[in-house]
């Protein structure tokens, strides 16, 4: 299908469009020409440290605020200019914990339901809260659900109208890990079913075994966007270094990245080959070095090394091989 508008020809094989997006807050630039696109069907994964701009960006996308300038479109409708037609086919889990607290959690969804005009759709209830874990709490008040259990009535309410387009802010931030699975469970098969994934997460395990594509955020600047492998290959093998004196060789030193609370050092590497080079380098300069270990790179290690960023931390370490000097 082609859809034209006003500012442009694309073809809609797109379901999310940013073009040029910019956004500031005073003094601050949260977001800055941000544009990258999400075809129809995927699963993609929106990463970035807290302050990066994520928010905000998806805030744009469900005309909850402005954009200075650029657009943002869903299902081929700027969420500008056509905001309910943008809004019908987009379902958004936020954040925050925002809940009615005199309603039911049936109420809840009949309400958001009824807000796209759908009038009879407790079928479709009903099977939303048996996926979410919620069948047994449909007729509790919301006040008495846990915290947990309220994110969870919140993924339902974006469920409720089925938009082809799903986005989730921090969906999984307070859930044990049962219902974790089971939310990944009924996302991965509406996905499967064509319903396109916007992710944003700091569970980077789950954007890396999830996500087929992802783009990271750095102070309002997209810095990375590539398919997931693609983006592990980039930083295919990594080098834990823990050290005797506090200095590394001067060729290094660069690519070295201080581990918190330790004297250790994480140095990544394009090849095998370069542990070799390495481990010359530091005997050459007279560096001891107390012992070191070896392990693939994984989403953490990427994240870590486009953003520079050491607060958000997800998975374990992998498992790694260490050696002694």
């Amino acid at each position: 299908m082609v859809v034209f508008s006003r500012h442009t020809l694309f073809i809609m094989s797109y379901a999310v469009q940013f073009e040029s997006v910019s956004r500031a807050f005073g003094e601050t630039q949260a977001l800055n020409h941000v544009s990258f696109s999400v075809e129809s069907g995927e699963f993609f994964g929106l990463l970035g440290p807290n302050g990066a701009g994520k928010t905000t960006l998806i805030s744009i996308l469900a005309g909850l605020i402005r954009s200075d300038r650029g657009l943002a479109r869903v299902m081929g409708f700027d969420a500008a200019t056509h905001p309910m037609q943008a809004r019908m086919n987009l379902g958004v889990v936020p954040q925050e914990i925002v809940y009615d607290p005199f309603f039911t959690v049936r109420e809840t969804l009949r309400f958001q339901a009824g807000y796209f005009g759908l009038m009879r759709a407790d079928d479709w209830i009903d099977e939303v809260l048996s996926h979410l874990g919620l069948i047994d709490k449909a007729r509790l008040n919301m006040r008495a659900l846990s915290g947990g259990m309220r994110r969870r009535v919140l993924v339902a309410q974006a469920l409720v109208h089925k938009p082809p387009v799903i986005v989730l802010d921090e969906p999984t931030a307070g859930v044990d890990v049962e219902s974790r699975h089971a939310l990944w469970a009924f996302i991965s098969r509406l996905n499967a079913e064509g319903h396109t994934i916007l992710l944003t997460t700091h569970y980077l395990e789950e954007a890396q075994k999830l996500c087929g594509r992802i783009a990271m955020l750095k102070k309002g600047n997209v810095v990375a966007l590539d398919h997931t492998d693609n983006l592990l290959k980039r930083f295919s093998q990594s080098l834990t270094v823990r050290l005797k004196a506090p200095r590394l060789p001067l060729a290094w030193a660069s690519r070295a990245l201080p581990l918190p609370s330790s004297d250790a050092v994480q140095i990544t590497l394009d090849r095998y080959e370069d542990i070799e080079a390495l481990i010359a380098a530091f005997r050459q300069e007279n560096i001891p070095i107390d012992r070191f270990s070896t392990e693939e790179a994984d989403l953490e290690d990427v994240f870590l090394r486009l953003t520079g960023d050491t607060d958000d931390k997800a998975a374990p370490p992998a498992a790694t091989k260490e050696h002694h000097a």
